[in-house]
């Protein structure tokens, strides 16, 4: 099988941060990589999950709802993957920064968390994920198109 472009990054260069992974026609996936990889420490489940909730929710509410295809958790707990359709780069990088800014300081029920509307609704940690996007706010201040690229 064809091996496919996101196990082509070099992982041990990888730092938290935001790159373009892809880009597939009108549709451009993002990395935003909120951990060092193979270093030891991970996003917790429950924490990643609020995030996730809060991230999609934001991302979906905003200026840009229309452009926001998804947003979800990396299998290996590193960071989440950001679908936009026909989103200049600069305003993927500004709703991510906002949505991290909203996340940081998000208070009130976890929107989507009830049994009815979510698969694993104890699985849920506020303080973690707010604790995970203030991680990432100073990390992203100042992101520019030219960081987007990964290193080589």
């Amino acid at each position: 099988m064809k091996r496919i472009a996101s196990f082509e990054v070099n992982h041990d260069k990888l730092k938290p941060g935001m790159y373009t992974s892809r880009v597939d026609g009108d549709i451009t996936t993002y990395d935003i990589r909120m951990v060092y990889p193979n270093a030891g420490t991970y996003i917790n489940p429950a924490a990643g999950h609020t995030f996730e909730h809060l991230f999609a929710t934001f991302a979906r509410n905003s200026a840009w709802a229309d452009k926001v295809i998804y947003c979800g958790p990396m299998g290996c707990q590193t960071g989440f993957y950001f679908l936009v359709r026909d989103m200049q780069p600069a305003d993927a990088i500004m709703l991510v920064q906002q949505t991290m800014d909203f996340v940081a300081a998000y208070e009130g029920e976890i929107p989507g968390a009830s049994r009815v509307e979510c698969g694993n609704c104890k699985l849920h940690d506020l303080a973690g994920a707010k604790a995970l996007a203030a991680s990432m706010i100073p990390v992203l201040r100042g992101w520019t198109e030219e960081n987007l690229v990964y290193e080589k």
